[in-house]
C-alpha cells in the first residue's frame, strides 16, 4: 500500500464578484434648461421674501435678471427689495435702467425724498399731479414734503384729507393720527405757544429783546476767535488740570494701622501655602490603642474615690 502524502491540496481562490452596476454605463446629468432655471429662481424668491430675508433675495433678483434681463416681475420685485432695504441710489440706477422711468416716477420721488433731496421729489411729484394720478402715496409723500419744508398747515390739510378716507382700525389710520399730532403741536407754538414763553421771561429781558443783537453762530464764534488770536491778543490760559482722585479707603480701615489683608484670599483654601500647617496627622496623637496591644503596657488608671497622688509610695 503505498504511503499517503502529507501535503494538503491548494485552495483556489474564488473569482471577485462583479457589482450588478458594473456592466451599466452611467449617464452624465443633463444641465437644466433655462425655464427650470427661472422656475427654481423664482420659487427661492418667494421663500426669502416670505421670511424677510430681502438682502438675498436681492441677489437672486439679480441672478433672475442675469438669465432674462427684460422679465418684468423681476425688475419690479427687485426695485421694491432695495427700497425695502434703503438703497435708495441703486433704486435710483435701475430705474433709469428702465425702458420707461415714468413709469415708476413715485419711486423716484420717495427715493429721492429720503435721500434729502426734497426740490427734486417735489418736481416729479408735481409731474404726477399734473397727469392725474389719484395714489393715495402721492398725496402721503407730498404732507410729509410739506411737513419738512415747514409747511405745517398744508400738511395739516393734506392728513386731514386722507383720514377722511382711511379705514378706522387700518395701520394707515394709527399713522395718520400720530403725524396729525405732531403737526398740531408745531401750529399750537407757532401761533400761541412763544407768547406764553414770552410771558414768563422776567421784563428785564422782554424789553431788551427786540433791539438785542442776533446769536452768534458757533462757526461764527470760532472765526471771530481764530482772527482776534491772530491780531496780536493773547489767547486764553488753559484751565489747570485736576488733581488726581484719591484712593478710596474702605470704612473702618486706618492706613498704617489696620493689617493688610491675605495676599492669597483670592485663591482656594488647598492651594494657599499654609494649607495643613497646624493640623495633627491621624496616628500621631496619644489616646486610642493599637492593634495587639494590651492593658498591661498602660498605666492602670485612678479608682473611683482614690485619686492618684502626687508623690511616690505611702509608708505603711
Amino acid at each position: 500500500m503505498p504511503p499517503k502524502s502529507t501535503t494538503k491540496p491548494t485552495k483556489v481562490a474564488p473569482p471577485p464578484k462583479q457589482s450588478k452596476w458594473a456592466n451599466q454605463k452611467t449617464t452624465p446629468k443633463q444641465p437644466l434648461t433655462t425655464q427650470e432655471q427661472l422656475k427654481r429662481l423664482f420659487t427661492t424668491l418667494c421663500a426669502q421674501i416670505d421670511g424677510g430675508h430681502f438682502s438675498n433675495a436681492v441677489k437672486t433678483c439679480d441672478k433672475i435678471l442675469r438669465l432674462q434681463p427684460t422679465d418684468v416681475d423681476a425688475r419690479q420685485t427687485k426695485l421694491f427689495l432695495l427700497l425695502q432695504t434703503e438703497q435708495y441710489e441703486a433704486a435710483l440706477t435701475l430705474i433709469d435702467l428702465d425702458k420707461d422711468p415714468s413709469d415708476h416716477a413715485y419711486e423716484r420721488a420717495y427715493s429721492l425724498y429720503r435721500m434729502q433731496r426734497e426740490s427734486a421729489a417735489k418736481e416729479v411729484l408735481d409731474e404726477l399731479k399734473e397727469e392725474g394720478d389719484d395714489n393715495r402715496g402721492i398725496v402721503h409723500l407730498e404732507a410729509q414734503l410739506s411737513y419738512r419744508e415747514g409747511s405745517y398747515q398744508e400738511a395739516l390739510d393734506l392728513y386731514n384729507q386722507l383720514l377722511d378716507t382711511a379705514e378706522p382700525d387700518s395701520e394707515e389710520h394709527s399713522d395718520i393720527l400720530t403725524n396729525l399730532k405732531a403737526i398740531q403741536g408745531h401750529l399750537d407754538f407757532i401761533e400761541r405757544g412763544f407768547l406764553h414763553a414770552l410771558d414768563a421771561l422776567p421784563a428785564s429781558v422782554t424789553s431788551t429783546l427786540e433791539s438785542a443783537p442776533p446769536p452768534v453762530q458757533a462757526v461764527a464764534a470760532t472765526a471771530a476767535s481764530g482772527s482776534a488770536s491772530a491780531g496780536g491778543t493773547e489767547p486764553k490760559a488753559p484751565h489747570p488740570p485736576k488733581a488726581p482722585r484719591k484712593n478710596r479707603v474702605p470704612k473702618g480701615v486706618v492706613p498704617g494701622v489696620t493689617p493688610a489683608p491675605d495676599p492669597e484670599r483670592w485663591l482656594k483654601k488647598s492651594e494657599r501655602s499654609n494649607f495643613g500647617h497646624g493640623k495633627k496627622r491621624k496616628g500621631q496623637s496619644g489616646g486610642g490603642a493599637t492593634q495587639g496591644s494590651s492593658t498591661a503596657d498602660h498605666a492602670p488608671a485612678a479608682v473611683a474615690g482614690h485619686p492618684k497622688s502626687g508623690g511616690g509610695k505611702r509608708k505603711k
